[in-house]
């Protein structure tokens, strides 16, 4: 892989957030400690930079995917609602939107709801249109690190925290509709490789993402590994596996829009690794790798435990009417669903990932932010550490 490239000159404390908007405008944002903002035209020249009121910490930056015009950052309990064009001064600002402070932001892809994920371990759901909290998902026992709606599904969520929990939420229910525990996964799977320096590391889960068909989740943590879900019929969750990324903790997980499939997934840890994995033949993601179980045998528990697991967890007879509600919906976009054709598994699927990443390279320092950014026509990562600029790697090739 080529040498990054170094984007510098606009902050002067380390940077934690990195936020991209795709399109004819090509914008990034970048947020630092201090309430440092600046925003980066797609060749790397910083356009503006902001000091917000309070000088928090930046912890998010995200744009609207259907108004450029906005960016939203969080700092301590606030959301600042910025012009990325004409970055003077806020919009407006959203104090106490977090109960604590705010670590995650994540808009919905209809651009109505945005949800923050904050220290308390609640998750707050804000209508746009009025800057009103909607609802308040409170579920977590810890803090709740990271959030993402689900593509294609604009009332739908998940949520991931240090209390080692994966949730799946539909905005019209008050509890989710299942909670995975990284921590039971890694218990009942015994036989997992690990790394002697790494054998007391618990899985606290540091950030989730989603996949463009909304059906696949995948969720850094703090043992080193990347841990991978697949929804189902009835959004139950039918596939769970984990990739060994890190030989420190995952801090960052996300997929990457554009490459040739949409399962490329982008890494990064507290080791100063930095990979690329190419997961359209994992069992997890390929339908197919239902019918093979040799193949993930030691990456995912059987699916009867798992299910029996989470029925645990809440009650059956709502989970059963969650179920018939959302069944000739999630029959009507099974299509949608399905990964690609060519995705499937086949035997020795396992070595596939075994072998490592597509790309890898070690980065200089402890990983903050990995931001999946087309810039000038080409797939990149931007990477902020634990300095104050940028480095981006061109995936170009892939």
């Amino acid at each position: 892989m080529s040498m990054a490239q170094r984007w510098s000159g606009a902050h002067t404390l380390p940077v934690l957030c990195v936020g991209a908007l795709d399109g004819p405008e090509s914008l990034l944002a970048s947020g630092a400690e201090g309430g440092e903002v600046t925003v980066w035209n797609h060749e790397g020249t910083p356009l503006a930079q902001l000091r917000l009121s309070g000088e928090e910490d930046v912890t998010c930056a995200v744009f609207s995917p259907v108004a450029p015009g906005l960016l939203y950052a969080s700092h301590g309990e606030t959301i600042s609602i910025l012009d990325p064009r004409n970055l003077k001064g806020p919009l407006e600002e959203l104090p106490n939107i977090g109960e604590d402070e705010i670590n995650s932001l994540s808009i919905n892809e209809t651009g109505t709801m945005l949800a923050a994920a904050d220290d308390s371990g609640a998750v707050r759901v804000l209508e746009l249109q009025t800057g009103k909290v909607s609802r308040t998902l409170r579920k977590h026992t810890n803090i709740c690190s990271s959030v993402a709606f689900r593509p294609q599904r604009p009332q739908s969520l998940v949520s991931a925290g240090l209390d080692m929990q994966v949730m799946l939420w539909n905005l019209q229910k008050t509890r989710p509709l299942w909670t995975f525990s990284l921590q039971e996964s890694v218990e009942q799977e015994e036989g997992h490789q690990q790394k002697a320096g790494q054998l007391f590391n618990p899985p606290l889960a540091h950030c989730v993402s989603v996949a463009t068909c909304g059906n696949v989740f995948a969720c850094a943590a703090e043992d080193g590994r990347v841990h991978l879900m697949r929804v189902g019929a009835g959004s139950r969750l039918d596939q769970q596996g984990a990739l060994k990324a890190h030989s420190q903790g995952a801090s960052q997980a996300h997929f990457v829009n554009h490459l040739s499939h949409p399962y490329w997934l982008a890494t990064g840890g507290n080791d100063g690794l930095v990979a690329l994995w190419d997961l359209s033949e994992d069992p997890v993601v390929a339908p197919e790798g239902k019918s093979k179980p040799r193949a993930a045998a030691h990456r995912r528990k059987p699916k009867g435990k798992g299910k029996s697991k989470l029925q645990a967890q809440g009650n059956p007879k709502d989970q059963s009417q969650q179920q018939k509600e959302d069944k000739k919906e999630d029959e009507k976009k099974r299509g949608d669903e399905e990964p690609e054709e060519g995705c499937s598994a086949v035997p020795g699927t396992d070595e596939c990932l075994k072998t490592g990443p597509r790309l890898s390279f070690k980065h200089e320092d402890k990983v903050n932010w990995v931001c999946p950014a087309l810039l000038k026509g080409q797939p990149s990562l931007l990477i902020a550490d634990q300095s104050s600029s940028l480095s981006v790697y061109s995936l170009a090739g892939l």
